[in-house]
């Protein structure tokens, strides 16, 4: 991590102490504090996945829409783009900075592989039956559905990459 990198994970993990030390008053272990400190890195990386994601999602929309293909189904091949763009830069960030301890344990592309397949059951399936469910069924705007996703999204996939994608079988 660079020396900004650092230096911004430092503020951030002095806010979130305060937060809850001194506002919550919570004592909490230091197992459990690391604990928290990795979820805050995964929502920190899911976020940025967010941006990529939504980033690639308006990119293909605006070029399918200029070049006057798949008018009806548009918003889903976006999706499968944004997709598969922003897992690969959540798996790279990811396994440097979130899930560093159990990066000895899995090789690389093993982990890959298994991030995508966990990726693919929220970012693929999950997410492509709630924007049905949004765009066609509740009459949501298709650049809003994204975003409602995450909701659901973000909880399950810290759960599948924490447990099964960076973790080996012991």
């Amino acid at each position: 991590m660079t020396q900004i990198g650092r230096q911004l994970w430092s503020l951030i993990e002095g806010i979130l102490s305060w937060l809850v030390r001194r506002l919550l008053h919570l004592e909490i272990s230091k197992a459990k504090w690391e604990a928290l400190l990795q979820f805050v890195k995964f929502g920190i990386v899911g976020l940025s996945n967010t941006v990529v994601s939504y980033a690639v999602y308006l990119a293909v929309m605006f070029l399918l829409r200029i070049m006057g293909m798949l008018p009806d189904i548009d918003y889903l091949v976006a999706q499968f783009f944004g997709f598969m763009i922003s897992v690969l830069w959540s798996f790279v960030l990811n396994r440097k900075y979130v899930f560093q301890a159990d990066n000895e344990a899995v090789p690389w592309f093993k982990a890959l592989l298994k991030t995508y397949a966990s990726y693919a059951f929220t970012g693929l399936f999950l997410n492509s039956i709630l924007a049905i469910v949004w765009v066609e069924w509740l009459g949501i705007s298709k650049l809003i559905a994204p975003i409602i996703n995450l909701l659901i999204s973000v909880p399950i996939n810290f759960v599948l990459n924490k447990f099964w994608a960076f973790r080996e079988k012991r």
